[in-house]
């Protein structure tokens, strides 16, 4: 994890983060509320910044008054927040940039773009807000000014208790662990009342005005059914700013952090010219198998419709755990689950979470994992690793965690433990393999 660093902007400190080293620089404006360091513990957050890291030297902050920045009572202008990004380029030895305004940061991105194009390399817009105030003649607000207030009351009693992510991400549906991470960001990001301060402002912003004297390259992404952001903000966006690429994704995630591989494509056009990834075709990667441990004998003694309720039941369990540990779900067929990680702690702490979290349903699983140099074909993942992975799977029994010498070796130092197995012959695998059983407790 790359370092936090402090600038001065006026006689604030400001928080941000340098990210890669590409070849073009790129300021992230985040919306609503940002903490560099609890932001950066959600998985596809980090993963999203890493991969924009791949073409762009990426430069995240956070806004004065909230998360690691100094706070600041009242709320803050756009015209301080724009003073506060100068600062961070002139700190970060950015003489030109690209901004990326996302969400609420879209105005203040837009702003500066209009006002500094001579610092200002391309302007990219994902999900960005025009108006948030809903009225006669800006029908695609995201509230009426009774409603706002209403919620503004609220605010006390529910700040760090909200659920208000899910509806930012809907093709997660409502994993517990999405309104944790969401709700450590709140209480580490703000007070309840610097939050409301800081909402009170944002309700007031109105960039229509704005948006026609924008004159860098634009790059607008918006998902035609957002339920935070009315995709008709992006629609005047894409009428109204000179020249502008509009692209209308499908779905209803506000940001695409979870799927990002279309945004990416695109901002990696604008920045550079050109879409292909360079991300390599062939990558190391901790496979794991999972398998349910008498299914047949299970699904006849329940009947096909409770049988199947039940494996929803475990899938859903299955992947929030993936969900917990950054783990990519590749396929699933019948009753097991075939994924992938980038480190193999996580792998198999993953592994033992899934082991327990589907006894409470009476089912027992068995898993394998072996690390290895995987093919990336079309968004699938072949190679030998993988074949190996699935032959240790085959060997463990009920409850059992079973990985490959090679995974073993990788996680000195994180505390797991293993039972040595011995060496075995894997079906279809030349040599011999050792293999060792993760220790019950120790993940």
């Amino acid at each position: 994890m790359t370092d936090v660093r402090f600038t001065r902007s006026g006689d604030v400190d400001v928080a941000y983060r340098v990210v890669g080293d590409g070849p073009v620089d790129l300021v992230y404006v985040q919306g609503f509320i940002t903490h560099l360091e609890v932001y950066w513990e959600l998985p596809a957050f980090r993963r999203y910044c890493e991969r924009l890291a791949e073409f762009t030297r990426l430069i995240l902050f956070d806004k004065r008054g909230m998360g690691l920045s100094e706070r600041v009572p009242g709320a803050t202008t756009l015209e301080e927040r724009m003073d506060d990004i100068r600062a961070i380029m002139d700190a970060a030895g950015s003489e030109r940039a690209a901004l990326m305004g996302e969400s609420e940061g879209g105005p203040l991105a837009m702003l500066f773009a209009a006002a500094h194009p001579e610092r200002t390399a391309g302007l990219i817009l994902q999900g960005a807000e025009v108006r948030e105030r809903t009225d006669e003649g800006w029908p695609w607000g995201e509230t009426t000014e009774e409603e706002f207030e209403a919620a503004m009351a609220l605010v006390p009693e529910v700040w760090g208790k909200s659920r208000g992510i899910y509806e930012r991400v809907p093709s997660l549906g409502e994993p517990e662990w999405l309104a944790e991470w969401w709700n450590r960001v709140c209480v580490h990001a703000a007070t309840p009342s610097a939050a409301e301060a800081f909402m009170r402002m944002a309700f007031e912003i109105d960039v229509r005005y704005v948006a026609s004297a924008i004159n860098v390259p634009t790059l607008i992404l918006h998902a035609v059914e957002d339920a935070v952001c009315h995709v008709e903000n992006a629609r005047f966006l894409a009428r109204t700013v000179p020249d502008a690429r509009y692209v209308e994704l499908p779905g209803g995630d506000h940001v695409p952090w979870f799927d990002p591989e279309p945004v990416l494509a695109e901002i990696r056009e604008l920045l550079t010219g050109r879409r292909e990834t360079s991300t390599p075709d062939r990558v190391l990667a901790t496979v794991l198998f999972t398998d349910l441990v008498g299914s047949t004998e299970r699904a006849a003694a329940l009947g096909d419709r409770r049988w199947r309720d039940l494996l929803e039941q475990h899938h859903a369990a299955v992947r929030r755990e993936l969900g917990r540990f950054d783990g990519h779900e590749l396929d699933t067929a019948g009753d097991g689950f075939f994924a992938t990680f980038d480190g193999p702690a996580r792998a198999i702490r993953c592994a033992r979470a899934i082991v327990d979290a589907v006894r409470p349903l009476g089912l027992d699983v068995r898993a394998g994992l072996h690390t290895g140099e995987v093919e990336l074909l079309d968004g699938k993942v072949a190679g030998i690793a993988v074949n190996i992975g699935a032959r240790v799977a085959g060997r463990a029994g009920a409850g059992e965690v079973l990985v490959s010498g090679t995974v073993k070796d990788l996680v000195a130092g994180s505390g797991l433990e293993f039972e040595d197995r011995g060496e075995t012959d894997l079906k279809g695998i030349p040599g011999s393999w050792r293999i060792y059983a993760v220790a019950p407790g120790t993940a």
